[in-house]
Protein backbone atom coordinates (compact mmCIF):
# COMPACT_ATOMS: atom_id res chain seq x y z
CA UNK A 1 0.00 0.00 0.00
CA UNK A 2 1.32 3.41 -0.93
CA UNK A 3 1.29 6.01 1.87
CA UNK A 4 0.88 9.69 1.17
CA UNK A 5 3.62 12.13 2.15
CA UNK A 6 1.33 13.68 4.77
CA UNK A 7 0.68 10.31 6.44
CA UNK A 8 4.35 9.45 6.53
CA UNK A 9 5.21 12.76 8.17
CA UNK A 10 2.43 12.32 10.75
CA UNK A 11 3.73 8.86 11.69
CA UNK A 12 7.22 10.12 12.43
CA UNK A 13 5.99 13.06 14.52
CA UNK A 14 3.68 11.01 16.75
CA UNK A 15 6.08 8.12 17.42
CA UNK A 16 8.93 10.11 19.03
CA UNK A 17 6.51 12.03 21.27
CA UNK A 18 4.92 8.84 22.54
CA UNK A 19 8.35 7.34 23.15
CA UNK A 20 9.47 10.48 25.00
CA UNK A 21 6.51 10.34 27.40
CA UNK A 22 7.31 6.75 28.29
CA UNK A 23 10.95 7.65 28.88
CA UNK A 24 10.58 10.63 31.20
CA UNK A 25 7.99 8.88 33.38
CA UNK A 26 10.08 5.75 33.82
CA UNK A 27 11.05 4.85 37.37
CA UNK A 28 14.67 5.67 38.12
CA UNK A 29 14.99 8.31 35.38
CA UNK A 30 16.29 11.71 36.45
CA UNK A 31 13.53 14.20 35.68
CA UNK A 32 15.88 17.18 36.01
CA UNK A 33 17.40 18.16 32.68
CA UNK A 34 21.01 19.39 32.85
CA UNK A 35 21.26 18.49 36.54
CA UNK A 36 25.06 18.80 36.35
CA UNK A 37 25.00 22.26 34.67
CA UNK A 38 27.15 20.90 31.83
CA UNK A 39 25.11 22.38 28.97
CA UNK A 40 25.70 26.13 28.67
CA UNK A 41 24.47 28.52 25.98
CA UNK A 42 26.03 31.86 25.14
CA UNK A 43 29.31 33.30 26.34
CA UNK A 44 29.83 33.53 30.07
CA UNK A 45 31.49 36.82 31.01
CA UNK A 46 30.95 37.31 34.74
CA UNK A 47 29.31 36.08 37.92
CA UNK A 48 25.51 35.95 37.93
CA UNK A 49 25.32 33.85 34.78
CA UNK A 50 23.07 30.99 35.90
CA UNK A 51 20.63 31.78 33.06
CA UNK A 52 23.32 30.56 30.64
CA UNK A 53 22.98 27.04 32.07
CA UNK A 54 20.28 25.45 29.91
CA UNK A 55 17.06 24.92 31.89
CA UNK A 56 18.18 26.91 34.93
CA UNK A 57 17.40 30.42 36.14
CA UNK A 58 17.27 32.63 39.24
CA UNK A 59 13.81 33.29 40.69
CA UNK A 60 14.76 36.63 42.29
CA UNK A 61 16.63 39.77 41.27
CA UNK A 62 19.80 38.45 42.93
CA UNK A 63 21.33 36.18 40.31
CA UNK A 64 23.02 32.89 41.12
CA UNK A 65 26.27 31.85 39.48
CA UNK A 66 27.53 29.22 37.04
CA UNK A 67 31.15 28.05 36.94
CA UNK A 68 32.97 26.46 34.02
CA UNK A 69 36.60 26.17 32.86
CA UNK A 70 37.28 29.71 31.64
CA UNK A 71 39.95 32.35 31.11
CA UNK A 72 37.74 34.63 33.19
CA UNK A 73 39.06 33.83 36.67
CA UNK A 74 35.92 34.81 38.61
CA UNK A 75 33.87 32.01 36.99
CA UNK A 76 36.64 29.47 36.39
CA UNK A 77 36.83 25.86 37.57
CA UNK A 78 38.40 24.78 39.83
CA UNK A 79 39.68 28.15 41.17
CA UNK A 80 37.23 31.08 41.04
CA UNK A 81 36.11 34.20 42.90
CA UNK A 82 34.73 32.36 45.93
CA UNK A 83 37.35 29.63 46.30
CA UNK A 84 38.50 26.42 44.69
CA UNK A 85 36.51 23.26 43.99
CA UNK A 86 36.50 20.53 41.37
CA UNK A 87 33.09 19.62 39.98
CA UNK A 88 31.32 16.70 41.64
CA UNK A 89 30.48 15.37 38.19
CA UNK A 90 31.62 16.66 34.80
CA UNK A 91 33.27 20.09 34.75
CA UNK A 92 30.63 22.69 35.70
CA UNK A 93 28.66 23.63 38.82
CA UNK A 94 26.43 26.42 40.15
CA UNK A 95 26.79 28.69 43.19
CA UNK A 96 24.36 30.36 45.62
CA UNK A 97 24.38 32.56 48.72
CA UNK A 98 22.67 30.37 51.34
CA UNK A 99 22.88 32.71 54.30
CA UNK A 100 24.20 36.17 55.12
CA UNK A 101 24.36 37.64 58.61
CA UNK A 102 22.14 40.70 58.69
CA UNK A 103 21.36 40.14 54.99
CA UNK A 104 24.53 41.99 53.99
CA UNK A 105 24.49 39.87 50.84
CA UNK A 106 21.20 38.91 49.21
CA UNK A 107 20.36 35.23 49.15
CA UNK A 108 20.36 33.60 45.74
CA UNK A 109 18.51 30.56 44.41
CA UNK A 110 18.56 28.29 41.38
CA UNK A 111 15.36 27.09 39.73
CA UNK A 112 14.57 24.55 37.00
CA UNK A 113 11.45 23.20 35.31
CA UNK A 114 11.05 19.44 35.70
CA UNK A 115 10.75 17.54 32.44
CA UNK A 116 7.51 15.96 33.69
CA UNK A 117 5.13 17.16 36.45
CA UNK A 118 5.14 15.23 39.73
CA UNK A 119 2.26 12.78 40.23
CA UNK A 120 -0.05 13.00 43.22
CA UNK A 121 0.80 10.55 45.99
CA UNK A 122 3.95 9.28 44.24
CA UNK A 123 7.30 9.12 46.06
CA UNK A 124 10.42 10.80 44.69
CA UNK A 125 14.06 10.45 45.68
CA UNK A 126 15.82 13.85 45.75
CA UNK A 127 19.60 14.39 45.78
CA UNK A 128 21.98 17.27 45.20
CA UNK A 129 25.52 18.08 46.32
CA UNK A 130 26.88 21.20 48.03
CA UNK A 131 30.32 22.48 49.01
CA UNK A 132 31.08 25.52 51.16
CA UNK A 133 33.41 27.99 49.45
CA UNK A 134 36.68 28.99 51.13
CA UNK A 135 35.87 32.71 51.18
CA UNK A 136 32.69 32.15 53.21
CA UNK A 137 32.66 33.89 56.58
CA UNK A 138 29.73 31.72 57.68
CA UNK A 139 28.25 28.27 57.21
CA UNK A 140 24.59 27.37 57.76
CA UNK A 141 21.91 24.71 57.74
CA UNK A 142 18.56 24.81 55.90
CA UNK A 143 19.93 24.45 52.36
CA UNK A 144 17.21 22.43 50.66
CA UNK A 145 14.80 21.97 47.78
CA UNK A 146 11.31 23.35 47.24
CA UNK A 147 8.83 21.96 44.68
CA UNK A 148 6.08 24.18 43.29
CA UNK A 149 3.34 24.12 40.67
CA UNK A 150 4.21 27.65 39.58
CA UNK A 151 7.65 29.17 39.27
CA UNK A 152 8.82 31.79 41.73
CA UNK A 153 9.57 35.12 40.12
CA UNK A 154 10.45 38.58 41.40
CA UNK A 155 12.89 41.29 40.44
CA UNK A 156 13.49 42.09 44.11
CA UNK A 157 16.68 40.87 45.77
CA UNK A 158 14.76 39.15 48.53
CA UNK A 159 14.72 35.86 50.40
CA UNK A 160 12.02 33.31 49.54
CA UNK A 161 10.45 32.17 52.84
CA UNK A 162 8.52 28.94 52.26
CA UNK A 163 8.17 25.44 53.72
CA UNK A 164 11.19 23.45 52.50
CA UNK A 165 10.27 20.09 50.98
CA UNK A 166 13.65 18.33 51.22
CA UNK A 167 16.33 19.03 53.85
CA UNK A 168 19.22 17.08 55.33
CA UNK A 169 17.68 14.53 57.73
CA UNK A 170 19.94 15.74 60.58
CA UNK A 171 19.42 19.42 59.72
CA UNK A 172 23.21 19.77 59.79
CA UNK A 173 25.26 22.91 59.28
CA UNK A 174 27.20 22.43 56.06
CA UNK A 175 30.70 23.64 56.92
CA UNK A 176 32.97 21.31 54.94
CA UNK A 177 35.22 22.83 52.29
CA UNK A 178 37.28 21.10 49.59
CA UNK A 179 34.70 18.35 49.16
CA UNK A 180 31.06 17.72 48.35
CA UNK A 181 28.29 16.85 50.80
CA UNK A 182 24.98 15.38 49.75
CA UNK A 183 21.53 16.70 50.58
CA UNK A 184 19.19 13.75 50.17
CA UNK A 185 15.61 12.87 51.06
CA UNK A 186 12.20 11.65 49.94
CA UNK A 187 9.24 13.74 48.80
CA UNK A 188 5.60 12.70 48.42
CA UNK A 189 4.05 14.82 45.68
CA UNK A 190 0.75 16.64 46.15
CA UNK A 191 0.47 16.52 42.37
CA UNK A 192 1.24 18.91 39.55
CA UNK A 193 4.54 20.28 40.86
CA UNK A 194 6.45 21.46 37.78
CA UNK A 195 9.40 23.39 39.23
CA UNK A 196 12.19 22.81 41.73
CA UNK A 197 14.12 25.55 43.51
CA UNK A 198 17.28 25.11 45.60
CA UNK A 199 18.37 27.46 48.38
CA UNK A 200 17.52 28.52 51.93
CA UNK A 201 13.78 29.08 52.44
CA UNK A 202 14.01 29.65 56.22
CA UNK A 203 14.18 33.02 57.95
CA UNK A 204 17.51 34.16 59.40
CA UNK A 205 16.04 33.87 62.90
CA UNK A 206 15.42 30.14 62.38
CA UNK A 207 18.61 29.38 60.46
CA UNK A 208 21.53 28.01 62.45
CA UNK A 209 24.93 29.31 61.43
CA UNK A 210 28.58 29.17 62.42
CA UNK A 211 31.32 31.72 61.88
CA UNK A 212 34.25 30.41 59.85
CA UNK A 213 37.78 31.26 60.93
CA UNK A 214 39.74 32.69 58.03
CA UNK A 215 42.60 30.57 56.78
CA UNK A 216 45.79 32.54 57.52
CA UNK A 217 47.15 31.50 54.11
CA UNK A 218 44.20 33.00 52.21
CA UNK A 219 44.94 36.49 50.89
CA UNK A 220 41.41 37.36 49.78
CA UNK A 221 38.91 38.85 52.23
CA UNK A 222 36.04 36.68 53.39
CA UNK A 223 32.54 37.44 52.11
CA UNK A 224 29.82 38.00 54.73
CA UNK A 225 27.88 34.94 53.68
CA UNK A 226 27.65 31.18 53.57
CA UNK A 227 28.31 30.67 49.87
CA UNK A 228 27.74 27.17 48.48
CA UNK A 229 28.66 25.47 45.23
CA UNK A 230 25.86 23.19 43.89
CA UNK A 231 26.21 20.18 41.57
CA UNK A 232 24.60 16.95 40.38
CA UNK A 233 20.87 17.59 40.99
CA UNK A 234 18.76 14.43 40.73
CA UNK A 235 15.03 13.77 41.20
CA UNK A 236 13.80 10.24 40.48
CA UNK A 237 10.47 8.45 40.85
CA UNK A 238 10.65 5.46 43.24
CA UNK A 239 8.04 2.91 44.33
CA UNK A 240 6.15 3.18 47.58
CA UNK A 241 8.16 0.25 48.99
CA UNK A 242 11.56 1.66 47.96
CA UNK A 243 13.79 3.73 50.22
CA UNK A 244 15.78 6.64 48.79
CA UNK A 245 19.44 5.57 48.80
CA UNK A 246 21.17 8.48 50.47
CA UNK A 247 24.54 6.75 50.64
CA UNK A 248 24.56 6.46 54.43
CA UNK A 249 26.09 2.99 54.36
CA UNK A 250 29.06 1.43 52.57
CA UNK A 251 27.34 -1.75 51.44
CA UNK A 252 28.43 -1.67 47.83
CA UNK A 253 31.39 -0.20 45.98
CA UNK A 254 29.22 2.48 44.37
CA UNK A 255 28.46 3.81 47.86
CA UNK A 256 32.09 4.21 48.94
CA UNK A 257 33.21 7.77 49.57
CA UNK A 258 33.98 9.78 46.43
CA UNK A 259 35.60 12.60 48.40
CA UNK A 260 39.22 13.57 47.80
CA UNK A 261 40.35 16.23 50.24
CA UNK A 262 42.73 18.96 49.10
CA UNK A 263 44.57 21.54 51.18
CA UNK A 264 46.37 24.49 49.63
CA UNK A 265 49.73 25.40 51.21
CA UNK A 266 51.26 28.84 50.74
CA UNK A 267 55.05 28.96 50.33
CA UNK A 268 57.43 31.89 50.47
CA UNK A 269 61.08 32.53 49.61
CA UNK A 270 62.11 32.64 53.28
CA UNK A 271 61.24 28.96 53.79
CA UNK A 272 63.96 26.30 53.76
CA UNK A 273 63.68 23.27 51.45
CA UNK A 274 62.80 21.21 54.54
CA UNK A 275 59.93 23.53 55.47
CA UNK A 276 58.57 23.59 51.91
CA UNK A 277 58.61 19.80 51.57
CA UNK A 278 57.08 19.08 54.95
CA UNK A 279 54.14 21.37 54.15
CA UNK A 280 53.19 19.12 51.23
CA UNK A 281 50.49 16.50 51.84
CA UNK A 282 49.22 14.15 49.15
CA UNK A 283 45.55 13.10 49.45
CA UNK A 284 43.90 10.07 47.85
CA UNK A 285 40.50 8.69 46.96
CA UNK A 286 38.89 5.94 49.02
CA UNK A 287 40.77 2.66 48.48
CA UNK A 288 42.96 4.37 45.86
CA UNK A 289 46.63 5.13 45.39
CA UNK A 290 46.20 7.11 42.16
CA UNK A 291 47.88 10.54 42.12
CA UNK A 292 45.60 13.53 41.51
CA UNK A 293 46.72 16.57 39.45
CA UNK A 294 47.18 18.45 42.75
CA UNK A 295 49.36 15.61 44.07
CA UNK A 296 51.55 15.73 40.97
CA UNK A 297 52.14 19.48 41.48
CA UNK A 298 53.27 18.87 45.07
CA UNK A 299 55.52 15.98 44.06
CA UNK A 300 57.10 18.02 41.26
CA UNK A 301 58.03 20.64 43.87
CA UNK A 302 59.44 17.98 46.20
CA UNK A 303 61.40 16.32 43.39
CA UNK A 304 63.01 19.61 42.33
CA UNK A 305 64.07 20.37 45.91
CA UNK A 306 65.44 16.85 46.46
CA UNK A 307 67.45 16.93 43.23
CA UNK A 308 68.85 20.35 44.19
CA UNK A 309 69.73 19.06 47.68
CA UNK A 310 71.05 15.50 47.09
CA UNK A 311 72.23 15.02 50.70
CA UNK A 312 68.69 15.22 52.11
CA UNK A 313 66.73 12.12 53.10
CA UNK A 314 62.95 12.15 52.76
CA UNK A 315 60.70 10.00 54.91
CA UNK A 316 57.36 9.26 53.23
CA UNK A 317 54.61 8.36 55.68
CA UNK A 318 51.63 6.49 54.25
CA UNK A 319 48.24 6.70 55.97
CA UNK A 320 44.83 5.10 55.57
CA UNK A 321 41.44 5.87 57.09
CA UNK A 322 39.42 3.83 59.59
CA UNK A 323 36.99 2.47 56.98
CA UNK A 324 39.79 1.23 54.74
CA UNK A 325 41.36 -0.55 57.72
CA UNK A 326 38.00 -2.10 58.63
CA UNK A 327 37.37 -3.34 55.10
CA UNK A 328 40.90 -4.72 54.78
CA UNK A 329 39.91 -7.60 57.11
CA UNK A 330 37.61 -9.05 54.43
CA UNK A 331 38.68 -7.32 51.22
CA UNK A 332 42.31 -7.77 50.05
CA UNK A 333 42.06 -4.64 47.86
CA UNK A 334 42.12 -2.49 51.01
CA UNK A 335 45.10 -4.15 52.69
CA UNK A 336 48.19 -1.95 53.31
CA UNK A 337 46.77 1.18 51.64
CA UNK A 338 49.48 3.26 53.34
CA UNK A 339 52.22 1.15 51.73
CA UNK A 340 50.53 1.28 48.33
CA UNK A 341 50.36 5.07 48.49
CA UNK A 342 54.01 5.33 49.51
CA UNK A 343 54.99 3.09 46.60
CA UNK A 344 53.14 5.31 44.11
CA UNK A 345 54.75 8.47 45.51
CA UNK A 346 58.24 6.95 45.51
CA UNK A 347 57.84 5.70 41.96
CA UNK A 348 56.90 9.19 40.78
CA UNK A 349 59.76 10.91 42.63
CA UNK A 350 62.32 8.44 41.23
CA UNK A 351 60.94 9.08 37.72
CA UNK A 352 61.75 12.78 38.31
CA UNK A 353 65.40 12.10 39.18
CA UNK A 354 65.27 11.63 42.96
CA UNK A 355 67.70 8.96 44.20
CA UNK A 356 65.71 6.01 45.55
CA UNK A 357 68.33 5.57 48.30
CA UNK A 358 67.30 8.98 49.69
CA UNK A 359 63.66 7.91 50.19
CA UNK A 360 62.46 6.22 53.38
CA UNK A 361 59.16 4.29 53.50
CA UNK A 362 57.07 4.53 56.71
CA UNK A 363 53.62 2.90 56.39
CA UNK A 364 51.50 3.98 59.38
CA UNK A 365 47.99 2.78 58.49
CA UNK A 366 45.42 4.61 60.61
CA UNK A 367 47.70 4.91 63.66
CA UNK A 368 48.28 8.68 63.31
CA UNK A 369 44.97 10.33 62.37
CA UNK A 370 44.70 14.03 61.56
CA UNK A 371 43.75 15.98 64.68
CA UNK A 372 41.93 19.05 63.27
CA UNK A 373 38.69 17.20 62.42
CA UNK A 374 36.45 18.00 65.40
CA UNK A 375 33.90 19.92 63.33
CA UNK A 376 34.07 17.59 60.30
CA UNK A 377 31.57 14.89 59.41
CA UNK A 378 32.76 11.29 59.18
CA UNK A 379 33.33 11.40 55.42
CA UNK A 380 35.57 14.47 55.61
CA UNK A 381 37.49 13.07 58.61
CA UNK A 382 38.29 9.94 56.61
CA UNK A 383 39.20 11.96 53.50
CA UNK A 384 41.77 13.96 55.49
CA UNK A 385 43.38 10.72 56.67
CA UNK A 386 43.81 9.16 53.20
CA UNK A 387 47.20 10.73 52.65
CA UNK A 388 50.97 10.63 52.50
CA UNK A 389 52.95 13.15 54.53
CA UNK A 390 56.67 13.95 54.54
CA UNK A 391 59.53 14.47 56.97
CA UNK A 392 63.01 15.59 55.96
CA UNK A 393 65.87 13.78 57.72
Amino acid sequence: MKLSTKKIALFFVIFPLGFMNLSVNAQGENIVDNGGFETVEGKLKALGGIDNAVGWSSPTGARADIYTPSKILDINVPANFYGKEDAKEGTNYAGIVGFSYGDVMARTYIMAKLNTPLKKGMKYCVKFNISLSERSKYSSNKIGMKFSEKQFGTDSKTAIIEKTDVLDDKDKIFSAMYNWEQVCGEFIATGGEKFLTIGNFTSNENTKYEKIKKDSKMKEAQVSAAYYYIDDVIVTLITEEDVCDCGKGLLAEDNYSKTIYQKVSTLNDKMTPKEKMELQIIYFGFGKNKLTPEAVKSLDLIAALMVANPLLKLEIMGHSDDMEEKLSIEKPAFVDMGSKRISEVMKYLVSKGVAEANLISSPLGNSEPVLDTESDDEDLKNAKNRRTSFKVR
